[in-house]
């Protein structure tokens, strides 16, 4: 049984209550644009996310003052988990001032989860202390120390997202998404378009390239030390690597002729998988980046383009876009990893029409995603189950216009640029929830990826 006063279970009522009116509500939504022949939603978990609570930090040694910032960090990436309610940010007053953990209190707020957690002085670094409690069973569940740069230092806030994943793995068994990043390009107001990083959360907007020109369809490394991207070339296509700790960067050479455009890495990290297109023969290739050899072709035909590449996790099939059908009604299909014959994955029918681009194939759990619709103008997020064969297409997006999904290392959260009445922005929403959330807004963004969960920097 539950205890605590009328007071402590109404403030619970009252934090359990905002952390679910954020929820998309399924039912709504269905009454709002749709694909025939997709189905709305994909999971829409209906049963009550566990609450989770973060008891007031605290310090020493030098660390009370870094303590709370440490909390509000971890407090949101939880929120932006969407794995559970999460409550935070509450008077010490009430939960007791940090002195020890009442299981009975927090049984009685209605927290299932409790995380406490002490910043103490290490040298010129800090030290966080952390636990996570399970309330129901008045027992810590597991516990931790984690080392944390200067505030001062770049890599201060991704030490604290490493922590949050954790917590989230502790609780869940599944991977976070915090210590993570986006790639993008960004239009400025000379027109030129450059590659620009943002966190998970929304914070350390920061510019990797600066060549007053346009570089497009960045891709992670599978180390997260590097992307690779197009760029203009002396007037030409061409796919760059850079190294993004040291600046360093290695150009593809120009092993036959045409533009260079959409690559994406395989799983082993050596190969790069681009599209060549205009040249004596279209189509996508690979070329191992780091042997500097063995090109190879996947795909060709005359007339058409195929692009977009992207690799299962396992790295044996791959994922593309495809105008064969008719520049007007390009599809998405799935062939092996070494060429051969493709399927279609995009729901094609012949004479109806159809617009589907820009395949992205999630890191865990066996799903594509991609954008699509109809009628060309307005374009929908969709996602296909390839452990069904890609014969169940769910649809997650129903108002303004979305494009160009890209997953997050959790395989749970889609990150897509998205057109509301305040302007373009890069959205992320949770294919769990339906939950979406603004990461950037009013900026001229395009073809975002999602990185791999970051290594501590070395």
């Amino acid at each position: 049984m539950r205890s605590g006063g009328t007071t402590r279970a109404a403030l619970a009522a009252l934090v359990v209550g905002v952390g679910l009116a954020g929820a998309v509500t399924p039912g709504a939504a269905q009454q709002r644009d749709s694909i025939p022949g997709v189905t709305l939603g994909l999971t829409y978990e209906t049963a009550t996310q566990p609450a989770l609570a973060l008891q007031p930090f605290t310090g020493r040694l030098g660390g009370a003052a870094l303590a709370p910032q440490v909390e509000a960090i971890i407090g949101r990436d939880l929120r932006y988990s969407d794995r559970f309610t999460v409550m935070d940010s509450l008077p010490a007053t009430l939960t007791g001032g940090g002195a020890g953990v009442d299981y009975r209190l927090w049984d009685g707020l209605g927290a299932s989860w409790l995380v406490t957690g002490q910043v103490e002085g290490a040298g010129n670094e800090m030290v966080l202390v952390l636990e996570l409690h399970n309330v129901v069973y008045s027992q810590i569940a597991e516990r931790g120390r984690f080392f944390l740069p200067s505030p001062r230092s770049p890599d201060f806030r991704m030490a604290v997202h490493r922590v949050s994943d954790q917590i989230v793995e502790w609780a869940t068994g599944d991977p976070g998404m915090a210590a993570s990043r986006i790639a993008f390009s960004m239009l400025d107001s000379d027109g030129n378009k450059d590659i620009w990083l943002i966190d998970s959360d929304g914070e350390n907007l920061s510019r990797v390239t600066d060549n007053n020109d346009i570089s497009l369809s960045p891709t992670w490394h599978p180390s997260g030390e590097k992307i690779a991207y197009m760029t203009y070339v002396d007037g030409y296509q061409r796919i760059v690597e850079r190294n993004l700790a040291t600046g360093a960067q290695k150009e593809l050479p120009s092993v036959r002729g045409g533009g260079y455009i959409t690559p994406a890495y395989h799983p082993d990290g050596q190969t790069l998988a681009f599209s060549v297109s205009g040249g004596t023969r279209s189509g996508i290739f690979t070329y191992n980046i780091d042997r500097d050899c063995c090109l190879a072709q996947l795909s060709s035909g005359p007339g058409y383009d195929d692009l977009s590449p992207t690799f299962s996790p396992d790295g044996q099939w791959v994922a593309f876009n495809t105008n064969r059908f008719g520049s007007a009604v390009p599809q998405v299909m799935v062939m092996p990893a070494q060429g051969g014959s493709a399927q279609t994955l995009s729901p094609y029918s012949f004479g109806r029409g159809g617009y589907f681009s820009a395949p992205d194939w999630a890191p865990v759990g066996g799903l594509v995603a991609f954008h699509g619709a109809i009628r060309r103008g307005t374009y929908h997020i969709l996602v296909a189950d390839m452990k069904d064969g890609g014969r169940r297409l769910r649809q997650l997006t129903w108002e303004g216009n979305n494009e160009d999904p890209s997953w997050a290392p959790d395989g749970r959260h889609l990150v897509f640029v998205g057109e509301r009445r305040w302007g373009f922005g890069l959205l992320v929403v949770d294919v769990v929830t339906g939950r979406t959330r603004t990461l950037l807004g009013s900026r001229q963004v395009n073809v975002p990826a999602w990185s791999p969960t970051l290594p501590a920097s070395r």
